[in-house]
């Protein structure tokens, strides 16, 4: 299965999308990341099926399975997971003051590079301790 990277934002209300792969296509929602999700399988669905009936090229990759990746800036990643981590939690995970992170959520100011590592590698620790969990 091929994977598809849709470089995603923050928006003031929801996110946006877009993917190199699919010149012209951006998308923006208003919701949550979830149903962001669902939109952008779904607008992409709608470009794909355009493009065949005006017999328009597109990429291969889209007539078989594939798989979305989204590739988000801290921004965007910290907001999505605002309501499900708690700022003290991430913090303790991060090293990271909780009124920094609060600062980079809200757009007030970016992180450097070490910061954001520390970010994601921290989520991946997370995720891989989840995985390790079996009922």
């Amino acid at each position: 299965m091929e994977q598809v990277i849709i470089s995603t934002s923050k928006t003031e209300n929801g996110f946006s999308a877009s993917c190199e792969l699919l010149p012209g296509w951006i998308v923006a929602f208003t919701g949550n990341f979830s149903d962001f999700v669902s939109y952008v399988h779904e607008s992409i669905d709608f470009y794909v099926d355009c493009a065949k009936m005006d017999h328009d090229t597109y990429p291969s990759v889209f007539d078989n399975d594939y798989e979305l990746l989204f590739k988000m800036d801290i921004q965007s990643l910290l907001y999505c997971y605002d309501k499900i981590l708690t700022r003290a939690a991430l913090s303790r995970m991060t090293g990271i003051n909780q009124r920094q992170l609060g600062h980079y959520i809200c757009g007030r100011s970016k992180p450097r590079k070490p910061q954001s590592e520390r970010i994601v590698n921290a989520l991946h620790e997370l995720g891989k301790e989840l995985q390790s969990i079996t009922a």
